[in-house]
Parts: C-alpha cells; structure tokens; sequence
C-alpha cells in the first residue's frame, strides 16, 4: 500500500536533499580550491614581458581571429602552441623573430584573401607579445583543446 506524502515528509525531504547538496557542494568547492592552488598549471613564470604581451593581445582584439587554448573565433590560426610549432618555445629572442618576421610578411590588399591587418608595434611590444605566446605555449592545459594538428 502506497504511503501518504504529507506535508510535514515533504519539508523534511525538502531541507534533508537541500543540506545534502549543500554539504556535496562544499566539498567539492574545498577539493577544487586544493587543486587550483596546490597544481600549477603555469609552465613559465608571470613577468612584466608576459604582462605587457596580453595587454597587446587585449588592446589589438586578437582572439576576434584567433583562438588561444580554444577560446575565441575560429577564422586564423589557433596560438595556443605556435611557439612549439614554430620551434622556438624556448628562445626568447627566437619566437621575437619569428613572430615579428612573420606578422611583417602577411600580405595585405588581395582581394578575396583572409588578411591579418597590420599593426604598428613599438619593439617592446613585440617582443611582449612574443613572451605572451611563449608564456601561454608552456602553459599546461591538461589535454584542452584537443588538437591532433600539433
């Protein structure tokens, strides 16, 4: 025989399912936080360089192209791991070269072509964004995203 749910089961149901996923919810929230700040996930350190690199990444809106760990659009290249593709993730002054020699031969003017727009970039500047690639190259994503491409 089906038993009666009457109000006073209801509430105790409420508030013991409610303490419950409170208490689950805590839990997780404290596991979490150890993670975070027990697991670095920052391959190089945090400098002025890199700093002055994302505030160049910011003022120019390069994620409206690119993607950087997945995030962004989709119309240029992912950066993520240009550095490691270019193969100077861990030279300075070669991932400067690289990406001031190649950001100066992207054409410009053809018609029907996607077209990378130039940019007037102080050397600092360059070379911060440089770092900021470099920085977000050697970061540990954990598998994300997935790129079989390299």
């Amino acid at each position: 025989m089906a038993e009666i749910l009457t109000k006073s089961r209801a509430r105790n149901i409420f508030y013991g399912g409610s303490v419950f996923f409170v208490v689950v919810f805590a839990v997780l929230s404290a596991q979490s936080h150890r993670y975070v700040v027990n697991t670095s996930t920052a391959g190089m350190p945090l400098t002025e360089e890199v700093a002055l690199g994302k505030r160049v990444w910011e003022r120019h809106s390069c994620i409206n192209c690119h993607s950087l760990h997945g995030e962004g659009a989709y119309f240029a290249p992912e950066v993520g791991n240009v550095m490691t593709r270019w193969g100077v993730a861990d030279d300075p002054q070669g991932a400067y070269e690289t990406l001031d020699g190649w950001m100066n031969s992207q054409p410009s003017g053809i018609e029907g072509r996607r077209q990378m727009p130039h940019f007037e970039m102080t050397e600092e500047e360059m070379r911060g964004l440089a770092e900021f690639l470099r920085w977000a190259d050697q970061t540990d994503t954990q598998g994300w995203p997935p790129n079989d491409a390299g």
